[in-house]
């Protein structure tokens, strides 16, 4: 039984800095937070206008990168309407990738 706890203890600490890193992550040159203050700009049923620091944070992301993820099943496991995210460069009065 003690070697079931050692084992449960470890996971929970692996968890535990899993969690932490993510939290930390970037996606395409965008911060977490600079996700999280577009996310009302993307997130159904209601999306709003992004704000300008959500605008700020876009204008420094790598547009082409965040086309990638267009199609893939990340951005609608983060809450993100993929279709939303596709306009919110216009929204931000910048000119997305052609290829996007």
């Amino acid at each position: 039984m003690e070697m079931v706890g050692k084992k449960l203890v470890v996971f929970l600490v692996l968890m535990a800095l899993v969690f932490e890193g993510a939290r930390a992550l970037t996606l395409c040159n965008m911060t977490d937070d600079g996700l999280e203050a577009c996310k009302p700009s993307v997130t159904p049923p209601n999306p709003v206008d992004p704000t300008a620091e959500c605008c700020k944070a876009l204008s420094g992301a790598d547009l082409k990168c965040l086309c990638s993820y267009k199609n893939s099943m990340v951005l609608p496991s983060l809450g993100i309407d993929p279709n939303l995210a596709m306009g919110l460069p216009a929204k931000c009065n910048l000119t997305p990738p052609a290829d996007c």
